[in-house]
């Protein structure tokens, strides 16, 4: 979530919100209404959460993100095969994580100094950045880059409405990786039945035994 907008050291995010819904919203996914009422603006990956039933309704009826970039890669692969292909193909573009490739050569520079201290979005452990979170979990925050280490920006404090997804997809993954590590079906239906996402006994079930049968062959335990 994007929880404020200053411009010359004054909050605008409430007059954005009011002024320009539409286009704020345009990049969540979600409708302008729904962002107003938030307050907030979401990241894209919200709406998966936040209108799961319509988006679940939606890839029935269309192929799957995994196939449509299945074909993607497989036609990118097919015009690199060209060798005297000497520019980036428009194509590359509906393939995603475009401005990636930017920001990880940004993050460099910030850690090797040559571009001084940066302020960069990354994955890094909490140690408190979050402090409703396990020390140990990792978190995507704004944190500041230097040569001499890399440590959480100051944070808002997030209300009880984003405090309680993160905390419930943490838990999640801490459920998750102690089903990858340990191994056992109960470990993997226990991560399942936690996710925001599943959340039910008899689809959490259902889940663990395909996923069970789909991978037998790399599960030593199973």
């Amino acid at each position: 979530w994007e929880v404020g907008v200053r411009l010359d050291g004054q909050e605008i995010l409430p007059r954005l919100l009011d002024e320009h819904a539409e286009r704020v919203a345009r990049a969540t996914g979600l409708p302008p209404e729904l962002v107003q009422r938030l307050g907030t603006v979401p990241s894209y990956y919200l709406h998966y959460f936040y209108e799961h039933d319509a988006v679940v309704a939606e890839q029935q009826r269309t192929k799957s993100r995994a196939e449509v970039v299945s074909e993607i890669e497989a036609e990118l692969l097919h015009l690199y095969a060209d060798e005297t292909l000497d520019e980036k193909p428009e194509l590359l573009k509906q393939r995603g994580g475009a401005g990636y490739s930017e920001a990880a050569v940004e993050l460099i520079a910030s850690l090797l100094g040559s571009a001084g201290e940066g302020r960069h979005v990354i994955n890094l452990r909490n140690d408190g950045a979050l402090p409703f979170l396990a020390d140990d979990a990792v978190v995507e925050v704004p944190a500041v880059v230097a040569p001499g280490g890399v440590r959480p920006a100051p944070l808002p404090e997030l209300t009880g409405l984003e405090r309680g997804l993160v905390a419930h997809v943490s838990a999640y993954e801490d459920l998750a990786l102690q089903a990858a590590l340990h191994g056992g079906r109960e470990r993997v239906f226990r991560a399942l039945l936690a996710h925001p996402l599943v959340g039910q006994a008899e689809l959490a079930d259902d889940l663990t035994d395909r996923m069970l049968a789909a991978n037998r062959e790399f599960l030593a335990w199973a």
